[in-house]
C-alpha cells in the first residue's frame, strides 16, 4: 500500500511538472508550440478529443512520381526471381516503363499550387507547408523532371551495355530504379532527416552500379567512390546533429526561426553545424575539393552510370544543397552565399584545368575529359547557389540554377551516350573519334553539337543562353569578380571542346582507315537514345524559351 501511495505521488508531481511547461505538455498530448508561440503555461486535458485528427491523409498523388520508381524497382526485383534467362532483357523495358510513368505522374502537379504531405500540427491544429515534411513544389517539379529524366535516358543506354558487358540484369535494373527513387525524393523533402534519407537511397545503390563491372577497375571505381562518399555523409550527419541541436527542429523552416533566435552560446555550434553540412553536400556535386573521387569512378563505372551520375547524382546534390541554404541556413546567408561564391571560382577553374591537360591519345581518355568537364559545369552550377546568398528576396538565382542544370543534363547524357556508341566493347580515347564524320556522319553532328552546347557557342543556342543566365545572376547579385572569373573559364573550355570538336570532322585518311570502313550497326535503343537527346536539344535551341522561363517564376 505505501508503494502505491509513493507510486501514485511521483506521477502527480510529474504531471504537474508536464501541465507547468509548454514544450513538455505539446510532447505529452501530441501538440507543439509553433515558432511564433508566446511560450506561456497552457493547462490542458491530456485526453485528446478527437484520437482521429492525429491520423494523417497521405496525398498520394504529390509523392507518386518517386513512389512509383520505387514500385517499379520492387517488380523489377520480384520480376527477376521468376524470370527465365532468355527473357531478361524484358527487365530494361520494365525499368523504362517505370519511370516513363514516374515522368507522367508529374503531369498532374503541374500549374497548380504546391501541394504538400506528411504534415505536422501546429498549435490551432492547422497544417502548412512549413511543417510539411514533403512539398511538391515547382522548384521540386523541376528537379524530378531532371531525375527521373536523366534515369530514363540512362535505362535506354544501358539496354545494350547490359547485355554486351554481361552484367547482372536483374541487380542492375533494381539498382537503377531505386537510385532514381531517392534522386527524386530529395527535391521534394524539406526536413533535415527526410534530406538525408534520400540523398543515400539515391547514393547507395549507385555504388553498387558502379562495381557490377567486373573487369577490375569497376571494384576501384565504386571503392574510391564508397569511401569518400562515406566520409562526406559522416560529416553532414554530423553537421546535422549540430544543427538540430542548435534550433531544436528539423524541418527547414523551423530551422531557420531557431537559427535566428539561438541563445548566443549555441552560435559557434550552429555555424559549425552549417558549414559540416554543406561540406557534405557540397561532394555529392563534386565541387572541389570533394572532386578526386570523379574521374576515376567515371572510367571504371558502365558508361550509362558514368553519365547517369554525372547528371542525376549531381542533381541530387544541387537540390539538397539548394534547400539547405536557401530554406534552412537563410539567417547565414551571406557566410554561405560567399563561401559557395569561392566554391564555385575553384572548382570550375580546377574543372577546366583538369580537362585542359588530359591527352587525347591515353585509353579513357573521351570518358575522362567528359569527368573533367563534369566538375568545370558543376562550378557553374554553384554560381545562381552563390548569387542567392546575396539575393535572398529573390528567386531569379535559383530558377537560373534549375535552367542550367536541365540544359546541362540533355546534353551531357547524349555525349555519354555518344561516347557509348564509338567506344563499344572497348575503352575510347578522343582521338578513336577521328574521322567520325566519315563513317558516322549523325552520331559526329549529334556529338558536335553536344559539344557546342556545352561549350556555349551557335548553333547550341540553348548552351549560350544558359551560360547568359548564370553569367546574370552573378552580375545581379553584385559578384562581378565571380563573373570574370566564370567567363575566363568558359573561354579556356572552348579549347578543348573545339579541339574535340574538329577531330571529328578530320580527314577519313587521317584516321587510318578509309572512309567506307564498316562498323557495327548501333543497338535500336542506343539509336534511340542518341535521336531523343539530339532532338531535345535542338528543340530547346530553337525553342529556349521552353526550359529558360524556370528563370523568372517562383520555384517555392
Amino acid at each position: 500500500m505505501l508503494g502505491t501511495q509513493l507510486s501514485a505521488q511521483l506521477l502527480g508531481a510529474q504531471l504537474s511538472t508536464q501541465l507547468g511547461t509548454g514544450r513538455q505538455l505539446g510532447a505529452a498530448t501530441g501538440t507543439a508550440l509553433g515558432p511564433h508561440s508566446t511560450g506561456q503555461p497552457t493547462v490542458t486535458s491530456l485526453a485528446v478529443a478527437n484520437p482521429g485528427s492525429l491520423i494523417q491523409s497521405v496525398d498520394w498523388v504529390a509523392i507518386a512520381p518517386p513512389l512509383i520508381a520505387a514500385l517499379a524497382a520492387l517488380a523489377v526485383l520480384v520480376t527477376d526471381l521468376f524470370l527465365p534467362e532468355r527473357h531478361k532483357r524484358l527487365l530494361g523495358r520494365l525499368t523504362a516503363g517505370g519511370l516513363a510513368l514516374a515522368l507522367i505522374a508529374l503531369l498532374p502537379l503541374v500549374g497548380g499550387s504546391p501541394r504538400a504531405t506528411f504534415c505536422a500540427q501546429n498549435v490551432t491544429g492547422v497544417t502548412d507547408n512549413a511543417g510539411c515534411s514533403y512539398v511538391a513544389d515547382h522548384f521540386a517539379l523541376v528537379f524530378q523532371l531532371l531525375a527521373l529524366g536523366g534515369a530514363l535516358i540512362a535505362a535506354l543506354l544501358s539496354a545494350h551495355t547490359v547485355e554486351d558487358e554481361k552484367l547482372p540484369g536483374g541487380e542492375y535494373w533494381f539498382l537503377l530504379l531505386s537510385s532514381a527513387a531517392g534522386a527524386a525524393l530529395l527535391p521534394a523533402s524539406r526536413d533535415l532527416a527526410t534530406l538525408v534519407i534520400a540523398l543515400e537511397v539515391a547514393s547507395l545503390p549507385a555504388f553498387a552500379l558502379v562495381a557490377l563491372r567486373r573487369d577490375g577497375r569497376g571494384a576501384e571505381a565504386a571503392l574510391k567512390f564508397f569511401l569518400s562518399s562515406v566520409t562526406a555523409t559522416a560529416v553532414m550527419l554530423l553537421g546535422v546533429g549540430f544543427v538540430y541541436a542548435a534550433s531544436g527542429s528539423l524541418h527547414l523552416g523551423a530551422v531557420a526561426t531557431g537559427l535566428e533566435h539561438a541563445p548566443a552560446q549555441l552560435k559557434p555550434l550552429a555555424q559549425a553545424g552549417a558549414v559540416l553540412t554543406l561540406a557534405g553536400f557540397a561532394f555529392k556535386v563534386a565541387a572541389v575539393p570533394f572532386h578526386f573521387w570523379v574521374p576515376d569512378t567515371y572510367t571504371g563505372a558502365p558508361l550509362p552510370v558514368a553519365g547517369y551520375l554525372s547528371v542525376v547524382g549531381k542533381a541530387a546534390g544541387l537540390a539538397g544543397l539548394a534547400l539547405v541554404t536557401t530554406i534552412a541556413f537563410r539567417p547565414y546567408a551571406h557566410t554561405w552565399g560567399l563561401v559557395l561564391a569561392v566554391l564555385a571560382a575553384v572548382t570550375m577553374t580546377v574543372g577546366n584545368v583538369g580537362a585542359l591537360r588530359q591527352r587525347f591519345d591515353t585509353r579513357f581518355s573521351a570518358v575522362r575529359l567528359l569527368a573533367w568537364s563534369s566538375v568545370g559545369q558543376a562550378g557553374y552550377l554553384l554560381v545562381p547557389l552563390a548569387a542567392a546568398g546575396y539575393a535572398p528576396t529573390t528567386t531569379d538565382p535559383l530558377g537560373a540554377t534549375a535552367a542550367y542544370a536541365l540544359i546541362y543534363g540533355v546534353v551531357n547524357l547524349g555525349a555519354f551516350g555518344v561516347v557509348a556508341a564509338v567506344g563499344r566493347r572497348a575503352g575510347t580515347s578522343v582521338d578513336d573519334f577521328r574521322g567520325l564524320f566519315a563513317r558516322r556522319r549523325w552520331t559526329a553532328l549529334a556529338l558536335a553539337f553536344f559539344l557546342l552546347c556545352l561549350a556555349g557557342l551557335p548553333p547550341g543556342v540553348i548552351g549560350l543562353f544558359g551560360k547568359v543566365v548564370v553569367f546574370r545572376a552573378a552580375v545581379d547579385a553584385g559578384l562581378g569578380w565571380l563573373a570574370a572569373v566564370m567567363a575566363v573559364n568558359v573561354v579556356v573550355a572552348l579549347y578543348y571542346y573545339l579541339l574535340w570538336t574538329a577531330r571529328l570532322f578530320a580527314p577519313a585518311e587521317a584516321a587510318g582507315e578509309a572512309p567506307a570502313a564498316s562498323e557495327r550497326r548501333l543497338p535500336v535503343t542506343l539509336t534511340a537514345t542518341l535521336g531523343l537527346t539530339a532532338s531535345a536539344a535542338v528543340v530547346l535551341s530553337v525553342a529556349p524559351q521552353l526550359v529558360l522561363q524556370v528563370v523568372g517564376g517562383s520555384l517555392f
